[in-house]
């Protein structure tokens, strides 16, 4: 590989162009191709990137032994065949979340990528956003973490192929594997079909982790305000996380509840309350940094930080939440 990565972009609906935006603007990186079956959205691509090739078939790409990383933002169930084709090309991916649509397809790339020596890139873009970075800095002022509390919701647009737990959960479930080095245990989905017809629209999962540990998400298409908010609980502090507030999207609680169970009456806990910090948080779009971590990877052969493995475990938690919904009861994660 020389000193530049090429890239190709397989999708151009809502992720694509920013695929491309973000590896166009980097001085090592340089945008090929991109490809879509809609004329219109190569026609946009067209207005602002003339010398990018644009192409229907994305088979055109692979052809090309120039191109180093292919991105693939189309949708979930076109995830693994479009990779697998990649991959057998010679190319490295960057695949859109959730990496594919079952585990065992998951794990099949992973195997193909291994034969190839080629890297999968799995895009868990929270993992690269400069707050969750800097609770990933900080978690350790927490002491021994209690819980994880997520509620991501909002009016949302209606899939067609995927429920709100395949569309919006991934974030949260990258996040929890990112910030702790813990092993899910279980989980449990309670899901309703409210206005869609056929895939939930509203669900809360409760995932049992070691330790003690325990998280909960509660996703949502049918809210009347956009909420992007999580709560981290320690034994010492505690962390809130809000995506909405631009100034102060972390804070850090000097919080917390005490109970000594020497005691002969243990309902007169000791409550905790002083200060509160704000960390200064780095104003940087998250898909840049990821780009600049990709190409980086590429050009030294280092370690992605989100690869496929990192893809599958999500996989693994949001098909997990499919037999639990199915099922009506709690599942055990192997």
């Amino acid at each position: 590989m020389t000193d530049i990565v090429n890239v190709a972009v397989i999708g151009l609906g809502y992720w694509g162009p920013n695929l491309v935006r973000n590896f166009e603007s980097l001085e090592n990186a340089r945008v090929v191709y991109a490809c879509d079956l809609i004329d219109k959205n190569l026609a946009k691509i067209k207005r602002n990137y003339p010398n990018i090739i644009l192409t229907k078939n994305y088979k055109e790409i692979l052809k090309n032994k120039e191109i180093d990383l292919v991105c693939i933002a189309t949708p979930p169930n076109t995830h693994y065949k479009i990779a697998k084709d990649c991959l057998e090309s010679g190319k490295n991916v960057l695949i859109e979340k959730p990496m594919t649509t079952s585990v065992e397809e998951g794990l099949k790339l992973i195997d193909i990528a291994n034969d190839y020596d080629l890297k999968i890139f799995v895009d868990h873009t929270f993992v690269f956003s400069p707050p969750v970075m800097k609770i990933k800095e900080i978690i350790n002022y927490l002491g021994k973490p209690l819980y994880f509390d997520s509620e991501r919701i909002n009016l949302g647009l209606l899939q067609k192929d995927v429920n709100v737990i395949w569309d919006l959960a991934p974030h949260d479930f990258s996040i929890l594997s990112y910030l702790f080095d813990l092993k899910p245990i279980s989980l449990i989905a309670i899901g309703s079909k409210l206005k869609h017809p056929y895939l939930e629209d509203l669900a809360h999962i409760m995932i049992k982790y070691e330790n003690n540990f325990i998280a909960h998400i509660h996703v949502s298409w049918l809210s009347p305000i956009k909420v992007r908010k999580i709560i981290i609980g320690g034994e010492k502090k505690m962390i809130l996380y809000d995506d909405t507030n631009f100034f102060e999207k972390i804070k850090l609680y000097d919080k917390g509840v005490d109970i000594d169970l020497s005691k002969e009456d243990v309902f007169f806990p000791t409550y905790r309350s002083g200060d509160i910090y704000v960390p200064k948080i780095e104003n940087k779009e998250p898909l840049k940094i990821e780009a600049e971590h990709i190409v980086d990877c590429l050009l030294h052969n280092k370690k992605p930080l989100v690869d496929g493995y990192a893809g599958l475990n999500v996989v693994k938690l949001l098909e997990a939440c499919d037999k639990s919904l199915k099922e009506g009861k709690e599942v055990e994660l192997s």
